[in-house]
């Protein structure tokens, strides 16, 4: 089903709150803070309540009765998020990464130093050049924003916002 590959329980990633009491009862979250592929940081949230009724008739463990209940339809809803996103959740910080299936990102490894005592470090001219495609692309649309401004018309790469 869902591709989850991290060291701990996914329940072991979680973050519970409780807002502050009301009228209609009691408010608790529960929160799953992942990165994106693109590096930033986001969450999922499940949020769920426990009316004061409910709260008399379950007795002194309702809210823990209640949490554990959550934390089930929590796991399912994420495991069916990632299925049907096709999705990864992965990684072995204490927050784990989300990217499309196959696009894992690939930490760089730490160095011992040890080992490459005496080894002369590479000189940026040895290194193969590496053209960055989406790099390359935007100076060509820069480019050709100057030639459109040059000749007094908007170039085709801007947006109605500029």
């Amino acid at each position: 089903m869902a591709s989850i590959d991290l060291p701990r329980p996914l329940r072991d990633y979680f973050a519970f709150a409780e807002t502050a009491p009301t009228r209609n009862g009691r408010r608790f979250s529960i929160t799953l803070p992942y990165r994106r592929s693109d590096g930033r940081l986001d969450r999922l949230q499940w949020w769920y309540h426990l009316s004061a009724a409910k709260e008399m008739a379950l007795g002194d463990n309702a809210p823990e009765t209640l949490r554990v209940e959550a934390v089930e339809r929590f796991v399912t809803h994420i495991e069916r998020w990632l299925h049907n996103t096709r999705q990864d959740l992965y990684g072995n910080g204490s927050i784990p990464y989300v990217s499309p299936e196959g696009n894992r990102l690939v930490a760089a490894s730490q160095v011992d130093a040890s080992v490459s005592v005496g080894l002369e470090p590479a000189a940026e001219e040895d290194l193969p050049a590496i053209e960055d495609g989406a790099a390359a692309n935007s100076h060509d649309a820069d480019d050709a924003g100057d030639e459109a401004s040059a000749k007094g018309q908007r170039p085709n790469t801007w947006s109605a916002f500029g």
